[in-house]
């Protein structure tokens, strides 16, 4: 089974800067927008996790957190019947919702991506997932052991030596079911210690 980690160029929750998606922070993760050749990809019981982007070498990326696939739905039509709350809308000035796509098939008028490519589009609307058991570095202290540790350890689960995120992970990476476990225990270590 693939499971896949990846970098969110421009999100980066502990600088403030939001992770659209995948949507990890509800108790009903999902992602539906984002990296449409891994959504494609993935079946139920695989994992997507998820590092912040880069913001120059003085700020560290972290792996922000991730979620196990627990249904893959054939497009965003199907995904406004499960979850019309993730309809795209802005909260203030921030982009918030992973489904762009209209009940009528159209594109949501906010999303200004590929806005005159209706083929990307139609692409980037298939396979919206649903997940779960989500697990994601959200407290202050949680995402300052995160920038400290995630190179370390995802160069220790790779086997790549590194000192930076695109040495080690590139844009993206696939994990194999150890590594899937042993970056849930690292995550799962690193907000049992800023707890403590």
């Amino acid at each position: 089974m693939p499971s896949y980690i990846f970098v969110s160029p421009g999100s980066d929750p502990g600088a403030g800067l939001a992770l659209v998606d995948p949507m990890l922070s509800s108790k009903r993760p999902s992602m539906g927008t984002c990296r449409p050749d891994l959504r494609r990809m993935v079946r139920p019981g695989d994992h997507i996790f998820v590092i912040s982007g880069s913001r120059g070498r003085t700020i560290p990326q972290y792996v922000i957190g991730g979620m196990q696939i627990d249904q893959k739905l054939d497009d965003q039509l199907e995904a406004l019947r499960h979850r019309p709350e993730n309809a795209l809308h802005f909260d203030g000035n921030q982009r918030a919702g992973n489904i762009i796509a209209l009940p009528d098939g159209t594109q949501h008028p906010l999303d200004e991506h590929d806005k005159r490519d209706r083929e990307k589009f139609e692409s980037r609307i298939k396979n919206y997932i649903l997940g779960k058991d989500p697990v994601i570095l959200e407290t202050p202290r949680e995402v300052e052991i995160g920038r400290d540790r995630s190179v370390g350890i995802l160069s220790k689960i790779f086997d790549i030596p590194g000192y930076r995120m695109q040495q080690v992970v590139g844009r993206g990476r696939k994990l194999s079911n150890v590594q899937v476990d042993q970056l849930l225990r690292a995550l799962d270590d690193i907000k049992r210690e800023a707890r403590s």
